[in-house]
């Protein structure tokens, strides 16, 4: 590739990717995300959880008819602790969310991996280290809604990078794919 494309594809990769580490002459081929199935599960799960919460609490003020004013006020702190704790659970599932990507640039694959805000790990790995990159979708559910897990698979120590709940093409695998071969074929030069 031309040197000024490099550089410029480089200088791209780092306005839009500040917190990645790139080398001098390293890009952002690929950025994947976890599916949108995911973040749709999320925002599923705080509407119906806030329907719970709300339908619960109408259920027990229709049949308190004896409630004074300050049984009603301890029934709208605790209906209010549940709605900020639903809303709070809804904030961490969605920067749980965002904070689990997959870049492949020129050089590397770079995993960011957050199980939850405070357990977050970075895997990295030489392209030219990974033998085989493939996608796996098993059950009806996966089918339908074209999601799976995207595996990267190493030479010698076997050991494999798994990215669950992509909704990565089959033109982005060929690509990525080529990409560690076009890697490989550089380093024998």
């Amino acid at each position: 590739m031309d040197e000024g494309l490099t550089k410029i594809r480089h200088a791209r990769s780092r306005k839009d990717f500040p917190f990645l580490k790139l080398e001098d002459d390293e890009y952002v081929e690929f950025s994947f995300k976890r599916s949108r199935l995911c973040l749709m599960a999320i925002f599923g799960g705080v509407a119906t959880g806030l329907v719970v919460i709300l339908l619960a609490f109408l259920l027990v003020l229709l049949g308190q008819k004896t409630l004074d004013e300050m049984g009603r006020n301890f029934m709208y702190v605790i209906l209010t602790c549940l709605i900020v704790a639903a809303m709070l659970m809804g904030l961490v599932a969605l920067i749980v969310y965002r904070g689990n990507r997959l870049f492949i640039t020129n050089k590397r694959a770079i995993q960011m991996v957050m199980k939850s805000p405070l357990a977050t790990s970075v895997n990295m790995i030489d392209l030219q280290s990974i033998e085989d990159a493939s996608f796996h979708q098993s059950g009806l559910m996966q089918k339908v809604f074209r999601y799976g897990t995207f595996r990267l698979s190493t030479i010698g120590d076997e050991t494999t990078y798994t990215f669950p709940y992509s909704d990565i093409s089959p033109s982005e695998l060929k690509a990525v794919s080529k990409l560690i071969t076009e890697s490989k074929l550089k380093k024998e030069d």
